[in-house]
């Protein structure tokens, strides 16, 4: 198998990862209007193709190639616990993703994504330092301190802008209903995206020397759980829709050439963030940036989808300027979060840093206290 031989190289791949988690959701969005075409729940049979056919090629060329132990050896020598946990965290991901979808098709890209991965970020972080601690953890604590101000201050903005400023009788309730629901998808997506990754590291055991899995044959055994899972979630959500009225299973099959097509475009997309994510992650100690950097950077796509959101999307056209001053300081407050929590691989813990951080995460507090009042 082929792994990055230096840190840049490490790097570059968890930004190629953030880039493609942060960008795939724009196939769903092309699908138009899911309350009119196409629903969320029959995207989703395609993108889980997409992401088994890209970790089925991968593993058969990047994973077959260089001096390392190949994919297919790689599968007869690992232990079946470490098998089936990375079954199990492709099917943990495959739920979230799928609440994470069924957000966007409510909330849009620009709130679905920030309050749903950065408290997946949040959680992953903590949790991957423990099993594998690398990186400053001032550091460390002080970006997801940032990261968890910037949803709340993203949950606020939501919620200003679906309030309308002048509020028509029987009308503004049902709009902020809405905002509810996107919200709350939102959280327990981001509950369970949390708890996936770590559930990879442990798939990997010791390495590939000691029967653990390397990161093409977890893509692949995740992969399988992603696609067989799907069917299964489904059944809820066709039967009890998130939004508008039940499906049946039949309704795939009424979907033009291009609906199918871009919900196996989307798959491989974020398949590939995916393995390269994994394959960052895996690299030797000596160029590792870490499990939890890895996976922290690659969550970086929160700010990208964001961007998509608003920038192509206009998910807050016409947004009052209280709204807008919260959705500056939430891309403002995420990106700094995630540069701390990059760094943290560099620097050692002093006094000194802990003061800075410290008072740096208090202000932030701060800020966020007085910006509640403008909500009124």
């Amino acid at each position: 198998m082929i792994l990055p031989e230096t840190y840049l190289s490490a790097l570059l791949l968890t930004i190629l990862s953030m880039l493609c988690w942060g960008s795939w959701a724009n196939s769903f969005k092309l699908t138009g209007k899911p309350e009119r075409t196409w629903r969320f729940e029959l995207f989703y049979y395609d993108y889980s193709v997409g992401v088994l056919v890209a970790a089925i090629i991968a593993a058969y060329t990047f994973g077959s190639l260089g001096s390392d132990l190949s994919f297919d050896d790689n599968l007869l020598v690992a232990a079946k616990r470490n098998m089936a946990y990375a079954v199990a965290g492709g099917m943990v991901f495959n739920l979230a993703n799928m609440l994470l979808v069924a957000a966007i098709s409510v909330a849009g890209l620009a709130v679905a994504f920030p309050v749903g991965i950065g408290l997946a970020l949040i959680i992953g972080v903590i949790w991957n330092y423990f099993l594998n601690p690398q990186g400053n953890p001032m550091l460390l604590a002080a970006g997801v301190t940032l990261v968890m101000c910037a949803i709340i201050v993203d949950a606020l903005a939501y919620t200003a802008h679906a309030k309308p400023a002048s509020p028509e009788p029987g009308r503004g309730r049902s709009k902020s209903s809405v905002g509810r629901k996107g919200i709350v998808l939102s959280l327990i997506s981001g509950v369970l995206m949390g708890s996936f990754y770590p559930l990879v590291e442990i798939s990997k055991g010791g390495g590939v020397d000691a029967a653990g899995l390397g990161p093409y044959a977890v893509a692949f055994l995740f992969a399988l759980g992603v696609f067989f899972s799907t069917f299964v979630y489904n059944l809820y959500f066709l039967n009890l829709p998130v939004q508008g009225e039940p499906l049946s299973m039949l309704a795939y099959f009424k979907g033009t050439l291009g609906e199918h097509a871009l919900g196996i475009i989307g798959g491989i997309i974020w398949c590939i963030g995916a393995i390269a994510n994994f394959v960052a992650a895996s690299a030797p100690n000596k160029v590792q940036v870490g499990p939890a950097i890895s996976y922290a950077v690659g969550q970086g796509a929160t700010m990208v989808s964001a961007l998509w959101g608003v920038l192509v999307w206009k998910e807050f056209a016409g947004a009052r300027p209280n709204v807008k001053l919260l959705l500056t300081l939430m891309f403002v407050l995420f990106l700094a979060g995630l540069m701390l929590v990059a760094i943290a691989p560099l620097y050692v813990a002093s006094s000194s840093v802990v003061r800075l951080f410290g008072s740096s995460v208090r202000s932030a507090g701060e800020i966020i206290n007085g910006l509640g009042t403008m909500l009124v």
